[in-house]
Parts: C-alpha cells; sequence; structure tokens
C-alpha cells in the first residue's frame, strides 16, 4: 500500500457562466488593472489517498469527482498525484 498526495483542480466547462469570475474582471479596471481578461475562478481540493498503485488512487479520486467534489454537468476537473515518501 502506498500514501498519495492528490491535488483535483475543478473549472467550469467551456460555454458555461463563471459570475464570480466575471465579477472579479469587471471590478479589476476599477482598481488599476485594465489589461486583465478572460478571469475564471476554479477550486484546487488536496487530499491523501492510502492506494495498491497511482492507477487505483487515480481510479479512486475520479470517482469521487463524479460523485461529489465536482458537478460534472458543468464542471471539468483534472487529476495530479504524486507518490509520498515513506517515514
Amino acid at each position: 500500500m502506498a500514501r498519495f498526495a492528490v491535488r483535483v483542480d475543478i473549472s467550469h466547462l467551456p460555454g458555461v457562466a463563471d459570475p464570480q469570475g466575471a465579477t472579479v474582471e469587471r471590478a479589476l479596471p476599477a482598481l488599476g488593472y485594465a489589461n486583465v481578461s478572460e478571469l475564471k475562478i476554479s477550486k484546487s481540493i488536496r487530499l491523501v489517498v492510502d492506494a495498491d498503485s497511482p492507477d487505483a488512487a487515480r481510479a479512486q479520486v475520479a470517482e469521487m469527482c463524479e460523485r461529489i467534489l465536482a458537478n460534472p454537468v458543468i464542471e471539468a476537473y483534472e487529476i495530479s498525484l504524486s507518490e509520498l515518501a515513506v517515514s
């Protein structure tokens, strides 16, 4: 059994409105940042998974994303993982 540090980055699918990102983008020119466009707000989730292999860890996290961590109807997710050293 190995331990894997996992990061899940979740963002809106193309074509899905991002009202939080649009609000921040509209506010930036008033703060002197008129050169910013296409701002998107996303979320990042970090966790540790004990699994037999990287593939098993990735599969478990993907299932978690489909069931609770992300809304697959409007969000895409990307999973990154690295094996933790045994101490």
